[in-house]
């Protein structure tokens, strides 16, 4: 069959409109959609005869090079390419309904169920033919991430959609927790990295080192004094883990956002696949239920809460401690934020001078600076 197209003044016979019809429509994409009155748009139909264009059409339909389809209670046609067209001539006619049904489904796949209420073969018919296709590598069975138990079919050629998936966090139709854990586990450390900075001890040692070294000469008295104050200073510092953790500056905007985080993970390679917002939204989401971090309504970024920043910075973090696990804070105590009224206000986001909650007429406040 000749398939290039043709100078539609040379075009005698229908065969030749037939083959010059189709070649133009091939060239085109192929999501392309044909109305009667765009196929007599191409100029190939000598008179805009109808009813030849549908003579043509006809054929192509027989020989499985155009697929009818009906928009709008109209009749339309879609190309099919050569090589999907000379599958349905080794197939029989079951088997070609079977396929056609499964083509139509696209990415999404068609539940068994529904593919013979469509279709409307016998159980035995029916599984003979998906048989058939599957040992001719035509069509696939998956398992969808909502339904795992349903046998679902599609084209062999094609990926299934990440609704039927479930996502990067699903292999095979079941959620991977081991890949959900290390996900969570880096974005956690990387918020924490954004959220709180760190004194560590040689900081601290190494400015008493300076001052013992201007101060040789003590006397025994402020030799004692000194011991004392640095046997205070190194428990102080192991019951919070060897690290002080510090809060950044009010004012501070470098709390990541989602998309901040998304292509810093992205560029860690962690994730097999490229991980898209609305996936990380959902694992923030997570982190923030667990109360691991938190929403920061300034930038509309997050930030990591001080237990779980100490547990992550200090490497007490188990290894087997995933999404819901419960963190100790080697502190004790909390920060300066969460020890005042403020920190735990539910209603902070109201307060301000002159309006129904301030700090001057805030009772809480006043009882706190009682204390």
């Amino acid at each position: 069959m000749e398939l290039d197209p043709s100078d539609p003044a040379t075009l005698s016979s229908p065969l030749e409109i037939k083959n010059a019809l189709y070649a133009r429509c091939a060239s085109l994409p192929s999501e392309t959609i044909f109305s009667q009155h765009d196929l007599l748009d191409l100029g190939l139909v000598p008179h805009r005869d109808i009813k030849l264009l549908l003579q043509c059409t006809q054929e192509l339909t027989s020989d499985g090079l155009f697929k009818l389809l009906h928009r709008e209670g109209r009749a339309c046609w879609r190309v099919v390419k050569l090589e999907e067209a000379q599958k349905y001539k080794h197939l029989t006619a079951e088997e070609g309904l079977i396929y056609s049904y499964i083509e139509s489904s696209g990415r999404e796949g068609i539940w068994s169920r529904i593919l013979r209420s469509r279709s409307g073969l016998h159980m035995t018919v029916m599984q003979r033919c998906l048989k058939t296709l599957e040992g001719k590598n035509y069509i696939k069975q998956i398992k969808t991430a909502k339904f795992p138990t349903r046998k679902t079919y599609m084209l062999a050629g094609l990926q299934p959609s990440e609704d039927v998936t479930g996502g990067p966090f699903y292999t095979d139709g079941v959620l991977d927790d081991e890949f959900v854990h290390q996900m969570a586990l880096w974005t956690e450390r990387y918020i924490v990295g954004r959220s709180w900075y760190k004194l560590a001890d040689a900081s601290r040692s190494q400015s008493h080192n300076k001052k013992s070294s201007k101060h040789s000469h003590m006397s025994t008295q402020q030799a004692e004094s000194k011991r004392n104050s640095i046997l205070d200073s190194s428990n102080s510092s192991r019951n919070i883990g060897h690290t002080t953790l510090l809060p950044f500056p009010p004012g501070y905007t470098g709390y990541p956002t989602i998309a901040e985080i998304t292509r810093a993970i992205n560029a860690s390679n962690l994730s097999p696949v490229m991980m898209k917002e609305v996936e990380m939204k959902q694992l923030l989401d997570i982190l923030v239920w667990d109360g691991k971090i938190e929403e920061n309504r300034s930038n509309a970024g997050y930030k990591a809460v001080r237990r779980a920043a100490v547990a992550v910075m200090s490497g007490q973090r188990s290894n087997e401690e995933g999404i819901g696990g419960a963190t100790e804070d080697p502190g004790g105590g909390g920060s300066a934020l969460t020890e005042a009224p403020c920190g735990r206000c539910p209603v902070m986001a109201f307060c301000e001078e002159g309006g129904p909650v301030n700090a001057r007429s805030c009772e809480y406040f006043a009882e706190w600076l009682e204390i």
